[in-house]
This record gives structure tokens, C-alpha cells and sequence, in this order.
């Protein structure tokens, strides 16, 4: 057996990177590429990506469970990475959300005066705090050029084609009825009859396509997009991460993280980037037009 230091040297020389040393530096490495992942460490990658937060403040067991997996797989992940184990992986993770930390009183439960809160109080607040969380990522890292490349791709199209389900239709309908107010043409795909497919055969080369999709990833979405990939139509995106499906099939895309409360998760930062993606599309037309 190698010596642990010369090992984990050989280990890293091989995946071709150093050891992370931030939140930060681990994001850029599992969004190379060059990593490719079985399927749970895939879904361990994609929750780690998506809620460090969780995984700074809970214990190995939560969060296996938030992700879906055994503890051990935890361990697994961190280890690939060259950490002795999950706590060693979890610092990284501490120092990244450091200074964000809740006050106990909102952590516990409990209003300003130090009482707790009744529990649908409680659970509004909880809500509203994870709307919050989701906006202010936005603030923090959106990718502003990728947002001015879908507004251009969408404002030149001949008609837009919405494409989402489940947790996403709230969001691809909201989108839809905004752009058919500006006066843009659009086709909502919402699969009523399981038309879907046929609707989507009816995109043209001049057309574009919006697609909103988040983990776990559902299939029809990605399905649908790759049908209108092949019948040359622009593609862009809203996801959660570097690992849904839509990003190899979208000319751009933007990254949307939701938090979430109690199982519930916010929608309020998807349905900002969606309104100001309409609105982009209708100032950029009329500009053109003018």
C-alpha cells in the first residue's frame, strides 16, 4: 500500500488538479469536466453544489439524508478529493458560508422578544428566509454576460417555445402569460394530452426555445429540448447546476439556485430572472424596432 501522503499525491497528479482548498476551488474543479461521476456520487456533486449552506452546518448523517445517500458515500466523495473524511471535506464548506450564520433566535424557532413562534409563523418565516437566501445569490454570482446572450437569442427568434414541467411549469407559465402581455409571440409546451412532442415537432430553425428545469432532473424536459435541437432552433436555459442535462443542449444558460424550507423550495429567484428575462426581450424589440 502507498504511503497515505504519496498516495494521495499520485491520486491527485491523476485527476489533475490540487486538493481543494476552498468552496470556491471545488466548484471550479467539479465544473471542468473532467471529472465523471457514478450516479451516487453524481447526486452527492449536485447537492453539494447546490446547498453548501446544509452541509457546513450539518452532521454527516443529515446531510446523507438531504442528499440521499449513505454516509459512507459522503466519505467516499471527500476522499476523491484528497480529505481523510467528510469533516475534514466539511470545513471548506464552513468557511465559505462563515458570517452568513443565522442568529439562534430565527435557527430555534423563536421571535424577536425571545418567545417561540406559532408554528405557521414559523414555517411563513422560514419560507420567506429561504426567498431571501435565493435572491441574494443572485446578487452574489449571476452570470450577467449569459443573461444578456439568452435576451439576444430570444429577442431574435420568430417565436419562443417555454419548455418546463413539474416544479418548473409554475415559472415556464408565469413566463409565458408575461410575454404574450408584451406582445411576443409564444408556445407554452405543457403537455396536456401528452401532446408535448407533437407540439415541440412544429419548431422552426428561426425559433427559440426557453427551458426551465431543476433537480432532480425529470426526463421529458431534456427530451423535448433535444428534439428541438435537432430541428436547429436556439436553446437557453435556466437550471440549477453544471450537472443538469440542459447545459450540453443550450447555446447559453444561467445558473438559479433555490433554498429550501422544510421540504418546500423557493421559487421567488427563478421568477425574478424569469420577469427580467421578459422584460430584456421586450425592450431589446423595441429598441429594434424603434
Amino acid at each position: 500500500m502507498l504511503p497515505k501522503k504519496q498516495g494521495r499525491a499520485r491520486g491527485e497528479a491523476a485527476l489533475g488538479y490540487a486538493k481543494p482548498r476552498t468552496y470556491e476551488d471545488l466548484r471550479a474543479v467539479l465544473s471542468s469536466g473532467t471529472l465523471h461521476f457514478p450516479k451516487r456520487l453524481r447526486q452527492v456533486a449536485i447537492f453539494l453544489w447546490q446547498h453548501p449552506k446544509d452541509v457546513a452546518l450539518g452532521t454527516i448523517s443529515q446531510v446523507a439524508e438531504q442528499a440521499g445517500v449513505q454516509p459512507s458515500t459522503l466519505v467516499r466523495f471527500a476522499k476523491i478529493f484528497g480529505f481523510g473524511g467528510f469533516s475534514d471535506f466539511q470545513e471548506i464548506f464552513k468557511e465559505h458560508i462563515k458570517g452568513s450564520w443565522p442568529d439562534a433566535k430565527s435557527r430555534n424557532g423563536l421571535q424577536r422578544n425571545g418567545t417561540p413562534a406559532p408554528p405557521n409563523l414559523h414555517f411563513v418565516h422560514g419560507l420567506v428566509r429561504a426567498s431571501q437566501a435565493s435572491l441574494g445569490r443572485i446578487g452574489d454570482s449571476f452570470d450577467i454576460e449569459s443573461f444578456e446572450r439568452m435576451i439576444g437569442v430570444l429577442a431574435e427568434a420568430d417565436l419562443i417555445y417555454v419548455i418546463g414541467s413539474k416544479r418548473a411549469f409554475p415559472v415556464t407559465a408565469y413566463v409565458s402569460l408575461a410575454l404574450s402581455q408584451q406582445g411576443v409571440r409564444n408556445v407554452l409546451i405543457d403537455n396536456v394530452g401528452s401532446t408535448a412532442l407533437d407540439q415541440v415537432s412544429c419548431v422552426g430553425a428561426k425559433d427559440a426555445v426557453l427551458a426551465v428545469s431543476f433537480s432532480p432532473y425529470n426526463s421529458i424536459t431534456p427530451d423535448l429540448v433535444a428534439a428541438a435541437r435537432e430541428r436547429n432552433a436556439r436553446i437557453v436555459s435556466i437550471t440549477d447546476s453544471m450537472f443538469s442535462p440542459l447545459v450540453k443542449l443550450s447555446d447559453t444558460w444561467v445558473e438559479v439556485i433555490e433554498s429550501d424550507f422544510a421540504g418546500f423550495r423557493s421559487l421567488a429567484a427563478t421568477l425574478a430572472v424569469g420577469m427580467a428575462l421578459v422584460h430584456g426581450i421586450a425592450a431589446r424589440r423595441s429598441l429594434e424596432q424603434g
